[in-house]
């Protein structure tokens, strides 16, 4: 069974999603971020599902998103934004020019995933609706 590393990359409107493995041309789908989005992204992703999902905390928008996902079943890490950034630009992903942080972007969707691959974040539960 070959690994499967996915990246989703989340704004108000969307929800970019870019899936790599080393055997498979890599995937790239969009999805509408409001519920119906979230329940189409959560059953493509439980069809073959991930060794790891990264996604960007990104203040609220990735909270659907996330809790559909872990519902599922799927191994998710939430980051911080800056420790991707970081990684793009030291992987060469990432100009040193001025952040393109215009939107939800599938670029930004295939970094994440190459993060996955090779950081491998802790998975950690939801937090509790008290905690929340």
């Amino acid at each position: 069974m070959s690994l499967l590393f996915a990246g989703l990359d989340v704004s108000k409107a969307t929800l970019d999603l870019h899936l790599r493995r080393p055997d498979r041309p890599a995937e790239a789908r969009t999805f509408a971020n409001p519920p119906e989005g979230t329940a189409a992204l959560a059953q493509r992703v439980t069809e073959h599902p991930p060794t790891l999902l990264v996604v960007e905390a990104t203040g609220g928008y990735e909270r659907a998103a996330v809790a559909e996902l872990v519902t599922a079943g799927v191994p998710v890490a939430v980051v911080n934004p800056r420790q991707v950034r970081d990684f793009a630009r030291a992987t060469g992903r990432l100009a040193s020019a001025p952040p393109r942080r215009a939107g939800t972007d599938p670029l930004d969707a295939e970094v994440l995933a190459l993060f996955a691959e090779r950081v491998r974040p802790e998975v950690r539960p939801l937090p509790t609706p008290d905690h929340e």
